[in-house]
């Protein structure tokens, strides 16, 4: 049995799955479930709006070396600058910091037995990751993001 599937198993058999907390949130861009279906592929429905996290390693954005901004893929808001982005070697795109503090908006998450900081889109709620607090200064926060919640747009 792999790890993903036991741990699968064992979340949905307790009661740990993610309930859809965007839902009932008010975020300023709003979509049917049916209107994001159509605009995202499995992988970054997933993702953005079932809480989902991509495979380490994956994502060709956490490759991506040259200057410019990192956007959300669900409603365009700019979210990272590329300036601030790191090589954690995590296998995800890494950042310091958003491009501004109000980008994004953070929630506590107790999935998976242990108490992260969630972080998603502010404008319209799409999950990006989880922000750790094992990064680099000047911050000393690590913004670990899935590649497919963003799109890049070089400077």
């Amino acid at each position: 049995m792999q790890r993903r599937s036991f741990f699968s198993g064992l979340g949905a058999g307790l009661g740990l799955t993610a309930i859809g907390t965007r839902a009932s949130a008010a975020f300023e861009v709003t979509r049917t479930e049916a209107e994001w279906r159509a605009m995202l592929s499995d992988l970054e429905y997933r993702v953005m709006r079932e809480e989902g996290t991509e495979r380490a390693f994956t994502s060709p954005l956490n490759d991506v070396k040259g200057p410019g901004v990192f956007h959300c893929k669900g409603c365009d808001l700019p979210l990272y600058d590329a300036a601030h982005k790191y090589d954690s070697g995590t296998g995800w795109p890494s950042f310091w910091q958003a491009i501004a503090p109000d980008a994004i908006g953070t929630k506590e998450d107790r999935k998976l037995f242990m108490v992260r900081t969630e972080c998603h889109c502010r404008r319209c709620g799409s999950h990006l990751g989880h922000i750790f607090d094992d990064g680099p200064q000047p911050t000393g926060k690590r913004h670990c993001i899935n590649g497919v919640s963003l799109v890049f747009k070089s400077a």
